[in-house]
């Protein structure tokens, strides 16, 4: 039998055996607007409506579980989940889990502090003394997360952090530009608080399985499909809808903070 033969044969084999068991493959995502969150009951977001169009068109049925960063985490290592949405590649992680080529979305982690406290910088050394919010089970890049600098405390959500930021209990946070944005809005906070400039690193998000029978080949034609699917114009219109940045753009906005590049990951990234 044609090796390719095999490789559709034995991918076939894995999308058919979820149904004849009557399974869902199970993915774990913790809510990360506007990438991927629910509204009254209903599941959206950049990232969250690509991978279901490409699952779709895969054949694939899947169950989907918005839980804690930690605990996404948590259910992917003991083996109740079977993938994770949204979580950044790490090298300690390909010997559990394998990654499409390519990814959903690219992220851009700033800074964000309050007017009534500003705090503009261009480096993490600027940050002497300070507490800076971050969210537990985020796993940071090395500089940030050991620098002796400044406090790091984390928050339950997100939404905590900025709620802290308000009343002083912090001094910035940080998380990616647009789900800062994001929240300014939706909080109703745009006239209290304000992005720092400073792109402290950029980072891809991908769907990632756990290395189980059949899942390289699903993995394979996950990110073929999801190359063909960005081509079209369906998925541009999506990209607007939720106010991704052309790819270029994006690179064009790298500033000199280099030296000290912060790598939010939700521990991952993978969130």
């Amino acid at each position: 039998m044609p090796l390719i033969t095999q490789l559709i044969a034995v991918l076939v084999f894995t999308c058919l055996s979820f149904a004849a068991r009557g399974e869902k493959l199970r993915i774990v995502t913790e809510p990360w607007a506007p990438y991927v969150y629910e509204d009254n009951g209903k599941s959206l977001g950049l990232d969250y409506e690509t991978t279901a169009i490409v699952f779709n068109r895969l054949g694939i049925e899947v169950e989907w579980q918005f839980l804690p960063w930690k605990r996404c985490l948590s259910m992917l290592e003991s083996g109740q989940a079977d993938g994770a949405l949204d979580i950044f590649h790490s090298d300690e992680r390909d010997a559990t889990l394998l990654y499409p080529s390519e990814p959903l979305s690219e992220v851009q982690f700033v800074m964000f502090y309050a007017n009534a406290r500003p705090h503009p910088f261009r480096t993490l050394d600027e940050l002497r003394g300070l507490t800076i919010g971050t969210s537990p089970g985020y796993l940071y890049s090395k500089d940030f997360s050991d620098s002796t600098l400044f406090t790091r405390e984390p928050a339950p959500t997100h939404e905590a952090n900025f709620g802290k930021l308000v009343r002083g209990r912090i001094d910035l946070l940080i998380t990616d530009r647009r789900v800062g944005q994001h929240l300014l809005d939706e909080l109703g906070i745009r006239d209290k608080i304000t992005e720092n400039p400073t792109i402290i690193s950029q980072q891809s998000q991908f769907l990632a399985v756990r290395r189980n029978a059949g899942m390289d080949l699903l993995v394979q034609r996950f990110g073929a499909e999801l190359k063909r699917f960005k081509r079209e114009p369906a998925y541009a219109e999506l990209s607007a809808r939720y106010g991704a940045e052309p790819a270029a753009s994006v690179k064009a906005e790298k500033t000199a903070a280099t030296s000290e590049k912060t790598v939010e990951q939700h521990e991952s990234s993978a969130q």
